[in-house]
């Protein structure tokens, strides 16, 4: 069976909230293992998920914990699903550091994120995502492959529509959209496309003037992943282009915070933004007449998330 969450996921979520619940205990590591029995490594493997907890080791700890019935079971769900594959699990192409940003970011509950070049895969269209995938390494491998990706692209934006839909807070740099991939009917497509997310009640698009001139975001794109009620602290993902940088230290969040805070002042207000990229869709028209032809995209783009 597959799922939307993948088992590293919900292994996080459950280490998450066993610390939460020894802390609320007011116990420390080194008391819960004397009690039970246990290693004091075995207990922090567990609560840093580099391990998974069996059922059995889960009641020993929540019965220590006086964790109320009520509260158990969604736990030892958890527990239990550990294994389950997400959906992503079907394509065995995907690099592992992409499957697990996929699997964080279908847990999350809230996703903060500055994009300073392209727009962010959640709010790409299709026409938009073939061209950026086309353009960097993926020119190098058979159509099928440049497919699949798209397809999977598409897909993660289901966690914009599932039932309990993830809020999702975007600041985008103008330069992002003045920036012709794929030409301007795609850009076109693509800036209507972002006027219709924004009128979901879970989407909010600001725009960030090229007049603003040095801001935080300047060193590059970034996401502030957020897993409120789970017991399990934000995460921050950078990308690169040889590889992927989780950041997960209390301090450097939240500078990635302040950062996130800041752009967000800097930039247009909501109906500001909206406006912008309606003039800025409506510049696409007119280049298109002009030149009576597509311009092309150059240069090599292989970001996942772009």
């Amino acid at each position: 069976m597959l799922d939307r969450q993948g088992p590293s996921v919900r292994r996080r979520r459950l280490a998450g909230q066993l610390r939460s619940l020894r802390e609320r205990a007011g116990l420390t590591g080194d008391e819960v293992a004397q009690q039970v029995g246990w290693s004091a490594s075995k207990l922090s493997r567990m609560e840093t998920a580099h391990v998974g907890i069996r059922v059995k080791d889960l009641l020993i700890l929540l019965d220590l914990y006086a964790v109320p019935d009520s509260k158990r079971a969604a736990l030892v769900t958890l527990a239990r699903t550990a294994r389950q594959r997400g959906w992503w699990d079907m394509y065995d192409s995907i690099p592992t550091e992409y499957a697990t940003y996929i699997s964080l970011e279908a847990a999350a509950s809230e996703i903060r994120r500055y994009d300073q070049t392209l727009v962010h895969g959640l709010l790409q269209t299709e026409n938009y995502a073939r061209a950026i995938i086309e353009s960097g390494l993926m020119s190098l491998v058979p159509r099928q492959e440049v497919e699949r990706r798209v397809e999977i692209r598409l897909t993660r934006q289901e966690l914009l529509r599932r039932a309990t839909p993830v809020e999702l807070r975007i600041v985008l740099d103008e330069a992002a959209l003045r920036r012709v991939v794929g030409g301007p009917s795609v850009m076109r497509e693509q800036c209507e496309y972002l006027l219709a997310a924004a009128e979901r009640s879970n989407v909010a698009i600001q725009l960030l003037p090229n007049e603003v001139g040095a801001h935080p975001g300047a060193v590059g794109a970034f996401s502030i992943l957020g897993f409120p009620g789970s017991g399990e602290a934000d995460v921050v993902y950078v990308e690169t282009m040889a590889s992927s940088l989780y950041i997960e230290d209390d301090s450097d969040i939240h500078r990635y915070c302040m950062a996130f805070d800041r752009l967000r002042t800097m930039a247009l207000g909501s109906d500001e933004s909206l406006d912008m990229i309606g003039r800025i869709a409506d510049s696409y028209d007119s280049d298109e007449t002009r030149t009576g032809n597509e311009a092309r995209v150059t240069g090599r783009i292989t970001a996942h998330l772009a």
